[in-house]
């Protein structure tokens, strides 16, 4: 059995549930592999399912498909990002004020316990300072009070094409000195805990305390408390450094989500994932089929 993750490097919730849930009736699926370009083929029977860990920024067209999930025995959790940002850093993804009351419907409908939060990353700029990002967290954390247990966080990482694309768009991010992320960080906790929530902190070792714990997106303890019905997995395969992820299977493409977020470290040109998106077939076995789509 495999976890399946659904997926770091598109938005399948948001843009591609026919194309997933067809994908569950045929019972596998394809990708490429981001560094071969092989195609790779995923088996998603019910019983090669462990669990499915989805990721997305708007999960309103993934609602009407959770009853199915279901009643075919898929277990899965939902990450879900909501950081308030404005247009200027995520130019389509919904307001803040609507998203979480797709989060609730959506605990409402599974559990807080498997919908996760994530207000990450955190992009600090002249306009969009410490104080900003706190006083969003609070808002977000009343707002998200009983719907979910956990949230994820993590300052922006300015990998090479990142800092390029905030370089065309003139936004000028600034990296905050540890000590002022720490500081920051210490008030996200306190007002965490005031609504139910624990502070996860993903690839951030430095900011780790008593109050802060490691995140593992793919969390194979988190998987087997919510379905002690499926068998442990406990092979890691991190990501990057600091990273404690389980072994898993993304079925997503690099360069397809038309989100256009300045910060994505999964879209090299956010105008092609906008056409890949408008030529996507639903029932292809992979998301642009014949393409091969790589990390820039």
């Amino acid at each position: 059995m495999h976890i399946i993750s659904a997926s770091r490097r598109t938005d399948i919730p948001a843009f591609y549930m026919p194309w997933f849930m067809n994908r569950l009736i045929a019972g596998f699926a394809s990708y490429p592999n981001p560094v071969s370009g092989q195609t790779v083929t995923v088996g998603l029977q019910p019983d090669d399912v462990h669990s499915i860990v989805f990721w997305s920024k708007h999960y309103a067209p993934f609602l009407p498909h959770i009853d199915e999930l279901g009643e075919h025995g898929y277990r899965f959790v939902c990450h879900y990002t909501i950081t308030g940002a404005p247009r200027t850093l995520e130019p389509h993804v919904p307001c803040w004020e609507h998203a979480v009351q797709i989060f609730r419907e959506l605990a409402d409908r599974t559990s807080p316990q498997q919908v996760l939060w994530r207000f990450d990353p955190i992009l600090v700029t002249p306009e969009l300072d410490a104080v900003f990002y706190r006083d969003r967290f609070q808002e977000i954390a009343a707002a998200l009070a009983g719907s979910t247990t956990r949230c994820y966080f993590s300052f922006a990482t300015f990998y090479g094409k990142v800092a390029r694309r905030l370089a065309h768009s003139r936004i000028q991010a600034i990296d905050l000195p540890l000590a002022a992320k720490q500081a920051l960080v210490a008030d996200l906790v306190e007002i965490a805990a005031a609504h139910g929530i624990t502070l996860f902190a993903c690839c951030q070792p430095e900011l780790l305390n008593e109050h802060i714990q490691p995140t593992r997106c793919v969390d194979g303890e988190l998987l087997a408390a919510l379905f002690p019905d499926r068998p442990p997995i406990t092979r890691a395969a991190p990501s990057r450094e600091g990273c404690g992820c389980m072994v898993s299977r993304d079925i997503g493409m690099y360069d397809t989500c038309p989100y256009g977020c300045v910060y994505c470290y999964a879209t090299n040109n956010p105008a092609a994932a906008l056409a890949r998106h408008r030529a996507h077939d639903p029932q292809a076995e992979q998301l642009l089929p014949g393409q091969s789509t790589k990390p820039g």
